[in-house]
């Protein structure tokens, strides 16, 4: 379920992404709180496999401010960069002894919300 958007936000929801709830969180942390060229600039250059994902994700809650509820792309940051739990996979492995070993493949899904910086915050 999306959040509740105030005035002068946008956001952006991706699911089913493959990667565990905790390794994204890390690269979500990396955003949080940044201007929104400079948080383009910290995931293009990421060592991180799942940093372009999560880059698609913030342009795409950057489409959505620009076109849909007409924010300033140049005044933006990101307010919010969670990360929820989704599916997961279980396998089996087979183990010694006629026993069998647990395999989960966990899913994430991601949730970017930007916002436009007001005069009050920006000084």
């Amino acid at each position: 379920m999306a959040p509740k958007l105030q005035e002068g936000m946008a956001l952006a929801i991706t699911k089913n992404l493959k990667i565990s709830s905790q390794k994204l969180n890390l690269v979500a942390a990396m955003i949080r709180g940044k201007k929104v060229d400079k948080a383009i600039n910290d995931l293009q250059f990421s060592r991180k496999r799942i940093a372009q994902d999560v880059l698609k994700t913030l342009k795409s809650a950057i489409a959505n401010a620009e076109n849909n509820h007409n924010l300033d792309i140049d005044e933006l940051y990101v307010n919010e960069a969670y990360v929820g739990k989704n599916l997961v996979l279980k396998r089996w492995k087979p183990r010694a002894r006629g026993r069998v070993g647990r395999i989960q493949k966990p899913f994430s899904q991601l949730t970017v919300v930007v916002k436009q910086l007001d005069n009050e915050e920006s000084k």
